[in-house]
C-alpha cells in the first residue's frame, strides 16, 4: 500500500527519528540512475545532518556523470562494503531484488526501511515511505526537507534536482506537475544549478556512445502496425564501442518519441540473460504491470525487466509476443 504525500513528510520525520543511534546503510538499485543516486546522496546528507551514521551502498558504481552529486558522502559498491552491523534503508528499488541478492544477503536479506515512488512497490521492508504518485523518489524527499524541516543544503539541493530531473524527463512528462516545477524551484533557491545538472547528465556522452546509439538505432523494429517499436543491445555491441551497460541510457527514448509508437522496448542480451526497458505515453497500458509479466516491474509509463537465462535469439519472438499481447488487452479497455 502507497501513502499520500502530505503522510511522507511525517513519515520521513519518523524515519530520521527512528534512526537515531543506529548506524545505517542507504541502499540503491542495480545500475543506478539520477533518481536513485539522487535520493541516495539527498537521504544519507540528511541522515549526517542529524548525526546518524550513514553511507551509501549500490550493487554498481555511480554512473560517471553523476559522480560530482556524491561528494561528501561515503559512496561503496557491494564488493567494498563489509558487513559492520549497519541497518539498511533502500531508495528506489521498486521491490528488494532490484538491490541484488549478494549485495542483500549482507543485511541479513532485511531492509528497515524502504522509500520510494513505484507504482509496483509492494512494501517489503520494516518501515515502507511509498508514494505512488510521486513523479521520483527524489520528489518524495524533496517534500519532506522542504515541507518538513529536513535538513536540506546546497549539495543536498542538487542531489534532489537531479533526481527529479532525470525522472520527470527534464520536466517533459505528464509526472512534472505544478507541485513538482514548485519544490524545484525551491531546490534551485537552495543551491541547486540546472544549467550544471544538463550539462553533466546530458550533455557529457562519449564518442563510444554515439557509436553505440548508432548500433541501436540499426536494430529497430516495428510491430503491432507500428504500436510497438523495439531495439536491441549486445554484449558484442559494448565491446565493439568501448561502452558500458550505463551509456545506454536514454538509449529507449529514440523508439517511444516515434509517432504512432505506443511501447517502446530496449532488449539487452547479457551473460546471465535479457534485460528490457519499456517506455510508454497511456497510463492506461500499465507498463508497470507488463514488467511484472516479464519478471520486472516500475512505473506506470517507464518499467524494466530482467528474464534470466533467455537469448535473444532464443526469446526475442517470446518477448515481443507477451508486449504485444498485453498492448492488445490493454488499448481495449
Amino acid at each position: 500500500m502507497g501513502i499520500s504525500m502530505q503522510a511522507a513528510g511525517p513519515a520521513l520525520q519518523g524515519l530520521v527519528q527512528g534512526l537515531q543511534g543506529r548506524k545505517t546503510a542507504i541502499l540503491g538499485h542495480m545500475r543506478p540512475d539520477g533518481d536513485c543516486i539522487g535520493s541516495q546522496v539527498a537521504l544519507c546528507r540528511m541522515l549526517l545532518a542529524a548525526g546518524i551514521d550513514a553511507i551509501c551502498v549500490n550493487r554498481d558504481r555511480i554512473p560517471p556523470n553523476m559522480v560530482a552529486y556524491a561528494q561528501g558522502v561515503t559512496f561503496l559498491t557491494g564488493d567494498q562494503y563489509v558487513p559492520d552491523g549497519r541497518v539498511a534503508v533502500a531508495v528506489d528499488c521498486a521491490d528488494a531484488s532490484r538491490i541484488g541478492p549478494d549485495l542483500l544477503d549482507k543485511f541479513g536479506g532485511k531492509l528497515w526501511g524502504n522509500v520510494d515512488h513505484h507504482a509496483s512497490n509492494p512494501g517489503y521492508a520494516e518501515h515502507n515511505i511509498v508514494v505512488k504518485t510521486a513523479a521520483a523518489t527524489c520528489h518524495v524527499l524533496a517534500y519532506g526537507a522542504l515541507r518538513h524541516g529536513l535538513a536540506c543544503d546546497a549539495a543536498t539541493a542538487k542531489a534532489l534536482h537531479l533526481g527529479i530531473v532525470t525522472d520527470t524527463g527534464r520536466f517533459s512528462y505528464a509526472s512534472a506537475t505544478a507541485e513538482v516545477f514548485a519544490l524545484a524551484a525551491e531546490l534551485i533557491e537552495r543551491g541547486a544549478n540546472p544549467a550544471e545538472t544538463n550539462f553533466l547528465v546530458f550533455e557529457h556522452e562519449s564518442r563510444g556512445k554515439l557509436e553505440l546509439t548508432k548500433r541501436f538505432l540499426n536494430t529497430i523494429q516495428f510491430h503491432a502496425d507500428g504500436k510497438i517499436c523495439s531495439g536491441e543491445l549486445t554484449q558484442a555491441d559494448y565491446a565493439a564501442t568501448g561502452t558500458t551497460k550505463e551509456d545506454k541510457e536514454g538509449l529507449v527514448e529514440f523508439p517511444r518519441s516515434v509517432e504512432g509508437v505506443e511501447i517502446a522496448v530496449l532488449m539487452e542480451e547479457g551473460r546471465d540473460g535479457v534485460r528490457g526497458s519499456l517506455r510508454g505515453r497511456d497510463p492506461r497500458l500499465r507498463l508497470d504491470l507488463l514488467a511484472g509479466k516479464l519478471n520486472g516491474g516500475g512505473h506506470v509509463l517507464a518499467a524494466g525487466f530482467n528474464m534470466l537465462g533467455c537469448t535473444l535469439a532464443k526469446d526475442r519472438t517470446r518477448i515481443l509476443g507477451i508486449v504485444a499481447d498485453h498492448y492488445r488487452e490493454h488499448a481495449a479497455r
